[in-house]
């Protein structure tokens, strides 16, 4: 089989409206980071990212309850890569057990961020997200604390993760009338079997608002890779006791079949099952990064070259990979 050539170039894209640029493949450390692997494998995983032109890298203060923070903010001070070359980000919304530690209240976004600073050894995150909505505290209270952070240089850009198109709008609409920092962009699931949001739910999000997207689980959690076709291999994400319930969320004969198809198209094409189910998110001009996850090196140099199969996904192409995924079943997202 044929491989991208992993000497394409980085592309970068605009986050939204916003005039921060994102290369189109980031990479991100959830579940892996703190848990499957640690930081001799996320120094090499980041390192063949960085210098491939990958420039943003998402985090956030649940991930491995607060180690993949650790994680990586020892490899930034290994590296002691340009701070400028880097976009990082954290997300707030599980920081803790205790009755303040969870949610989007002024107190724990402020307490959070700090916190994730330390782990990072930063003195600041270019995004911050509200990972997911918080019906028990008003919107106007979390606006009012992501516009201190972003006031004392803490925060660069803030935005939402999961969030309903309404409440994105409500949102905005009470910083824009109230003089304060308004969400820039959102953190939504999106892939072949996981789309109705991204494409339906937020187009006046981003016609009206400009906002940038940093799509997640662009392979549906590895079941989009192929490598689950033939059974569960040892050591992979699914394989992992305390997945169990993302393998029964994402992994079905309906998803199987698909994937065996889109295989098939990969092989006709030239790339990998990955790289084109990558190269599909990328063809989405709403989206501004696909964060994509890896333990290992080789990992990081196959889903780059969906860089080049992206420029070569022509609309007949889109077209037989629509037809393939509506005989398919949808899954919620997580």
């Amino acid at each position: 089989m044929a491989n991208p050539a992993k000497d394409t170039p980085m592309r970068y894209r605009r986050l939204g409206r916003a005039g921060l640029k994102v290369s189109e493949i980031s990479l991100g450390a959830w579940v892996t980071y703190g848990a499957q692997v640690g930081d001799d494998v996320a120094l090499e995983c980041m390192t063949a990212a960085y210098d491939a032109g990958v420039n943003f890298f998402d985090n956030a203060e649940a991930y491995g309850g607060g180690r993949a923070e650790t994680t990586m903010g020892n490899v930034f001070r290994k590296t002691g890569w340009r701070r400028e070359s880097l976009v990082v980000s954290t997300k707030i919304f599980w920081g803790g057990g205790g009755p303040n530690d969870t949610g989007l209240n002024h107190k724990h976004i402020i307490e959070g961020v700090h916190a994730a600073l330390r782990r990072l050894r930063l003195e600041y995150v270019d995004l911050a997200f509200c990972h997911r909505p918080d019906p028990q505290t008003p919107i106007e209270e979390t606006v009012r604390a992501w516009d201190i952070l972003v006031g004392q240089g803490k925060v660069f850009y803030w935005g939402t993760s999961e969030w309903s198109a309404d409440d994105v709008f409500r949102a905005h609409a009470f910083a824009t009338e109230n003089g304060l920092t308004p969400p820039a962009m959102e953190q939504p699931q999106y892939n072949l079997f996981v789309r109705d949001r991204v494409e339906r739910e937020y187009l006046p999000l981003y016609e009206k608002l400009g906002l940038g997207t940093t799509v997640w689980s662009p392979l549906a959690s590895g079941v989009l890779s192929g490598k689950y076709n033939d059974g569960i291999p040892k050591g992979t994400r699914l394989d992992l006791p305390d997945m169990a319930w993302l393998k029964e969320h994402v992994l079905g004969p309906g998803q199987l079949d698909v994937t065996r198809r889109l295989g098939e198209l990969a092989t006709e094409i030239g790339c990998s099952t990955a790289q084109l189910a990558i190269a599909w998110c990328l063809a989405n001009p709403h989206v501004s990064t696909v964060i994509t996850g890896a333990t290992r090196r080789a990992q990081v140099t196959e889903n780059l070259g969906a860089i080049d199969v992206a420029q070569r996904l022509t609309g007949d192409v889109l077209a037989r990979i629509d037809a393939m995924v509506a005989k398919g079943p949808q899954i919620t997202a997580l």
